[in-house]
């Protein structure tokens, strides 16, 4: 903190207490006095109903005293920390014990808490505790709770508590000394009650290494210089464009999955069955080329599944499956067991995008796929996508607004519809030779991929063994698609984001309401 520090001889020592940090009053922590002596002559005694800090022991010698009824207590200005700061725990809301969950409860006020991570609780509590004070505060957390949901839950409360980020270091790989060395990807967000001129980002160019220093005029939620920017779920897009779905979930405990092997054994056997089984596709096959299928009676004749005592068997179990849920939705399904539980297959063609990707690839993998294909729950699907479509979705910009208002898997980047896709800004009134670039530019990118049949998705935008031709196609793609937003090239990917950020509040937020004020009469 700039001063300097005298280790030896060992004069003071610190205050450490034991216990749990969102249930202490962290203002009593600033109470060094626990007990005194009073000596006097007279003293006054005045009694007031105000609560007071609890002192372990009070020592009066007097030879007089007088106590004073109905005395309000003066009041006294309060000491306040000069910093906060530390690296509370890690804890996504999926693996909050009971006792973490009955924490949050006791810091948390408002709505869409529970998606919130145990580290958020820190923050609020922070908040809530510096106001009209000049304590700074800093922490280390996983860099989810400026990603998804929380980027928006958690930092709307905390700005209407006053909070200012005044430095932030953006994601990097945190390795401590504990056993097994784990890793995380982290961020530091400093904050405080009131405002300062300058303030900083450190941007990691590589997670592992060094941070480079630069200058800002705000930080906003997302840690970009940009004005504060609320992503929420959003159940149909922004802009001018199709829907996209989820897939189909089986909620059949696996009986109505086949693998090759399984596949080949039912066809072997029950030849005819053939018209029952599709090739099914989840967010792994499609990306490596893995072949799977499914049993699928959508529309199937009933009376003639009694004929294949295979597939009867898988109903029967899938039947006696979803009667032992608790979910009302599964009991439902119950009802109707030789169907997936909730079916969402396209009737045409459809663009596939994964779930999951990895965060080490450039884009997100996505590709056209036949309706004929089931697509499972770990895919979206964009029925009718023309190439336009697919050329925006797998450009630089739509990338670099995923990678920043998307959730994580671990460190995986973890797709959206409501919060990456329904959110997106895309670029509007575009004259049709814009759109006929885009197209033209993603039919060579499709070509491309033709030349490596053998090759899965996986291999080919492995940023190691992506093959030359094909990044060219990219960055061709991706330098006209910036020119459908604006003349000026992008140079960073912090210029692409700032941008995106006032387009989406432009799209959001009209800049003029519907309704002029009316002149008042004199």
């Amino acid at each position: 903190f700039g001063g300097y520090h005298k280790r030896l001889p060992l004069k003071k020592s610190a205050t450490i207490v034991h216990g749990n940090a969102l249930r202490i009053d962290w203002q009593t922590l600033l109470n060094p006095i626990n007990s005194f002596d009073i000596e006097a002559q007279h003293v006054n005694i005045y009694e007031v109903k105000e609560p007071i800090p609890p002192y372990k022991e009070i020592n009066v010698k007097t030879k007089t005293f007088t106590v004073i009824k109905g005395h309000k207590s003066p009041a006294k200005p309060q000491i306040t920390f000069d910093y906060i700061l530390g690296n509370p725990p890690f804890v996504g809301y999926a693996w909050q014990s009971n006792d973490q969950k009955e924490d949050l409860k006791s810091i948390f006020t408002f709505d869409g808490s529970g998606v919130l991570d145990y580290v958020t609780a820190w923050y609020i509590k922070a908040a809530k505790l510096i106001r009209d004070s000049k304590t700074k505060v800093a922490f280390v957390s996983t860099n989810s709770i400026i990603q998804g949901e929380q980027a928006s839950i958690l930092w709307q409360e905390m700005f209407k508590n006053g909070i200012v980020i005044f430095f932030a270091h953006r994601t990097f790989k945190w390795n401590n000394e504990a056993k097994g060395n784990a890793a995380v990807h982290v961020v530091i967000v400093g904050f405080a009650n009131y405002d300062i001129s300058e303030k900083i980002i450190f941007e990691y160019q590589d997670i592992k290494g060094e941070p480079l220093a630069i200058r800002a005029k705000r930080i906003n939620n997302y840690l970009v210089d940009a004005d504060n920017v609320f992503v929420q779920k959003r159940s149909n897009p922004i802009s001018n464009v199709p829907s996209i779905n989820r897939g189909s979930d089986a909620i059949d405990d696996g009986n109505f999955l086949l693998n090759e092997e399984e596949m080949n054994q039912l066809l072997k056997e029950y030849p005819a069955s053939k018209k029952y089984i599709k090739p099914f596709l989840m967010g792994r096959e499609f990306l490596n080329n893995i072949p799977r299928y499914c049993i699928w009676l959508k529309n199937a004749d009933l009376s003639e599944i009694k004929k294949y005592p295979h597939i009867y068997e898988r109903i029967e179990k899938v039947k006696a499956f979803r009667e032992k849920s608790k979910r009302p939705q599964t009991l439902k399904a119950s009802k109707f067991p030789y169907l997936f539980g909730e079916e969402r297959q396209p009737e045409s063609d459809y663009l596939a995008i994964p779930k999951v990707s990895s965060e080490n690839r450039d884009y997100i993998p996505i590709g056209y796929c036949s309706k004929d294909i089931i697509c499972g729950d770990k895919l979206f699907n964009l029925p009718q996508a023309s190439h336009f479509h697919f050329g925006i979705l797998t450009s630089l910009m739509h990338m670099t607004w995923m990678r920043y208002v998307c959730g994580r898997l671990k460190s995986d980047y973890s797709y959206s519809n409501t919060i990456v896709y329904n959110n997106f800004p895309w670029p509007q009134d575009l004259p049709i030779q814009k759109i006929q670039g885009v197209e033209k530019l993603t039919q060579q990118v499709l070509k491309v991929r033709e030349r490596y049949p053998e090759n899965s998705l996986a291999d080919l935008y492995d940023p190691i063994t992506m093959p030359p031709d094909l990044v060219r196609a990219h960055q061709d793609l991706d330098k006209f698609v910036d020119t459908c937003y604006r003349p000026q090239p992008f140079e960073t990917e912090m210029q692409r984001i700032e941008f995106l950020f006032v387009l989406y509040k432009q799209y959001t937020q009209p800049l003029f309401g519907s309704e002029k004020k009316k002149r008042s009469k004199k």
